[in-house]
């Protein structure tokens, strides 16, 4: 399977650093939760490499652009703790490479989307290669947005994140990316888990960095049960589109569709094993119907759970 994830849009100034303040963490929680959307208009699972990178980065006018690309790959898998290798020098090079960075030339591809990464994955759960595809005179702004994507961080959120389509900063990762990156890579993360599975795991990792925890806490406790109730809304046809979805400009009806009967299995799920939520049997059982109603395979097998 590939999968295409737009790249970098837009350019903004400046950035923050530093431990997260109890009044920034809601906010934050709310990045945390749209890095789970993909711009088609669906939520996704959790994706991510479990085996070490052999970059090799080519294309035109390669030289001016390598250490800076290197260095924005090397920033990610640092902070994921997952091992780099760059073999781009190597005789077989395209043969020892699982992601491949092409710097491409400047008329290629379109003003509105200078880079591109291409993940490659057989389910949805384990990278198995990717292609990195950057605009020469493009690359210094997408290198550290599409490191981050390539590491299987698919979504575009709104707040302080080099994935934002008007991100704060293009040249460093900034203190929610390292959050995101080391959840992502943590032991509690594992790759195919569903959102409200894996937004715990990004949460606990969040909460980690506040100044004030407890009061930290109380705002994760209060953005799990709004965010349950909204997307209950938003499954059942009766709930306004997630802002995440209406920013991509890219989303179609057929995924919105799509969207909502995922969602729906997603909330069966999570009432199935008190995942963001405490477990309901018949809440689940309900979700589960929802989603099995309108075809998702994943969703039919779940409810022989409780028969």
């Amino acid at each position: 399977m590939r999968k295409l994830f737009w790249g970098l849009l837009c350019l903004a100034g400046t950035c923050f650093s530093g431990a997260v303040r109890a009044d920034e963490v809601e906010s934050g929680l709310s990045t945390l939760w749209e890095v789970l959307w993909h711009q088609s208009g669906t939520p996704t699972r959790v994706v991510r490499w479990e085996d070490d990178i052999r970059v090799r980065i080519f294309g035109v006018n390669v030289s001016a652009h390598r250490e800076y690309t290197l260095a924005a790959l090397r920033a990610v898998t640092a902070e994921a703790g997952v091992k780099l290798t760059d073999v781009s020098d190597s005789p077989n090079a395209e043969e020892l490479s699982n992601l491949d960075v092409e710097i491409i030339p400047d008329n290629k591809l379109d003003d509105n989307q200078p880079c591109a990464t291409y993940l490659d994955f057989k389910s949805e759960n384990r990278i198995e290669s990717a292609t990195i595809q950057m605009r020469g005179r493009d690359a210094w702004r997408c290198a550290f947005h599409e490191a981050m994507h390539v590491m299987g961080l698919r979504g575009h959120p709104g707040g302080k994140t080099v994935l934002s389509y008007f991100p704060w900063r293009v040249d460093g990762l900034l203190p929610l990316d390292r959050v995101m990156l080391r959840a992502w890579y943590s032991r509690k993360m594992v790759g195919g888990m569903t959102p409200f599975e894996a937004l715990p795991v990004l949460a606990d990792e969040l909460v980690a960095t506040s100044t004030d925890k407890p009061a930290a806490e109380q705002a994760r406790s209060r953005f799990f049960s709004t965010t349950v109730q909204q997307m209950q809304a938003y499954a059942s046809g009766q709930g306004d589109i997630p802002v995440v979805v209406k920013r991509s400009g890219k989303a179609t009806d057929d995924g919105i569709r799509t969207g909502r009967t995922e969602m729906s299995y997603f909330l069966g799920v999570a009432y199935q094993i008190g995942a963001t939520t405490p477990q309901d049997s018949v809440q689940a059982v309900r979700w589960l119907q929802l989603a099995a109603s309108a075809g998702n395979s994943g969703a039919q097998a779940r409810l022989g759970a409780f028969r």
